[in-house]
């Protein structure tokens, strides 16, 4: 009884002085407003299939679980780390972009160990952006690009990518002079929510820009691996675009390539000066990966990626049953070459918004409405991939039969 009123009490008490402005600024998380509603729904009986989620249910393979228990048992693991990052990590990293990409990186200078892209991307962010100063990113969006812009007060140049042009926007389209405002341009390919993938000419478009205009541009990576149909469908890195390290530094996630995502780890490549900014950055404001996480990204970048091809044809066959039944319930999907998403065109006399509330409602299936990832996805809902066969052949048909 003590406890309970002890937190009722701190619940409301307030902080005796102002928030910073910064905290003042936070807009609402997407995924925990999502999560909010699929909480109440489950409280309340509804058996609801979450499809909004963007969390792997993939295990990583067991010659990286394996190396995780090994590393566990190293005492040298229970100290801190190298503040850059062990160098065996930034060596597999620069193997790996080596091995994948055909890309040669120092990597005492040109790699950096982070805990996940997120945290690469508030770093970045930091180090480079300024209120007032302008950030272009594609609309739709991953929700972090434009919270992180909006924290920082900064001007948002949104970058229209229709579903006319494969999700991709039009660079050309922007004035010349807006170019020239632009301090920071976001990619992210394979994309998130859309799962759109940037042809290299794309990517080599965007970096000659960027050095006649004067702009950075961060590529979110987040993705990469999980195409489909062999080499030839992979995303290219940007940093394969010659002289791109003039420009860019390249953001990669372990999260979803070996689903390691409750691990945290992944890496930053690119350009020196911003790598080496980052790092100082980082080293008063954030903390280094889990010794024992790097031994186990070290086995997962050194190996065959045979894990990674299995993660992406797993995801392809889930892709087909959701993107099938969607499309006979009468939604329009985008074919994404790979990624862990279904991006869907909702139905005439609907939008995003009022389906998602339908489908949790009526078909107890939580789906993501594309208002979400910004303007141009009101019509769209995003669908996770992150769930058995089963229960996806499950969701497709209650989505169905709800809607006639």
């Amino acid at each position: 009884m003590v406890s309970s009123v002890v937190s009722s009490a701190a619940a409301a008490q307030a902080c005796p002085v102002p928030f910073a402005p910064i905290a003042e600024s936070i807009p609402p998380n997407v995924f925990a407003v999502m999560d909010g509603k699929v909480a109440k729904a489950v409280a309340q009986g509804a058996d609801v299939i979450d499809l909004a989620k963007g969390n792997p249910d993939a295990y990583p393979a067991q010659f990286i679980r394996d190396e995780a228990k090994r590393a566990v048992d190293d005492p040298l693991n229970a100290r801190y780390t190298s503040f850059d990052g062990k160098p065996a990590f930034l060596e597999a990293a620069a193997t790996w972009y080596q091995r994948e990409h055909g890309v040669s990186l120092d990597w005492p200078t040109q790699l950096f160990a982070v805990e996940g892209a997120v945290d690469a991307l508030a770093g970045l962010y930091a180090i480079l952006i300024e209120p007032g100063d302008a950030v272009a990113f594609a609309d739709p969006y991953y929700p972090s690009y434009h919270c992180m812009a909006h924290m920082c007060r900064a001007e948002e140049v949104l970058l229209p990518a229709l579903a006319e042009r494969g999700f991709l926007p039009d660079l050309d389209a922007v004035p010349d002079a807006t170019w020239d405002r632009v301090k920071l341009l976001v990619l992210n390919y394979p994309n998130n929510p859309t799962g759109a993938q940037a042809p290299l000419e794309f990517l080599r478009h965007a970096v000659e820009l960027a050095k006649r205009h004067r702009f950075v541009i961060v590529h979110d990576y987040a993705y990469c691996g999980l195409g489909v149909g062999g080499p030839d469908a992979q995303q290219h890195s940007i940093l394969e675009v010659p002289g791109a390290c003039d420009v860019a530094v390249e953001v990669c996630s372990l999260s979803k390539m070996y689903a390691m995502a409750g691990w945290r780890a992944g890496f930053v490549a690119g350009n020196t000066a911003i790598v080496d900014r980052l790092k100082h950055y980082h080293y008063q404001m954030g903390s280094m990966i889990t010794g024992s996480v790097q031994d186990a990204g070290t086995v997962a970048l050194d190996s065959d990626q045979s894990c990674v091809a299995e993660l992406a044809d797993l995801y392809a066959r889930r892709r087909s049953i959701v993107a099938q039944g969607l499309e006979r319930a009468g939604l329009r999907v985008f074919d994404s070459p790979g990624g862990i998403y279904v991006w869907a065109k909702v139905p005439a006399d609907w939008d995003g918004d009022r389906l998602a509330d339908y489908l949790l409602d009526k078909a107890q299936v939580a789906v993501l409405p594309g208002s979400c990832f910004g303007a141009v996805g009101l019509d769209y809902v995003r669908l996770s991939l992150l769930k058995p066969q089963e229960q996806l052949q499950q969701a497709v048909e209650r989505i169905a039969a709800v809607l006639g």
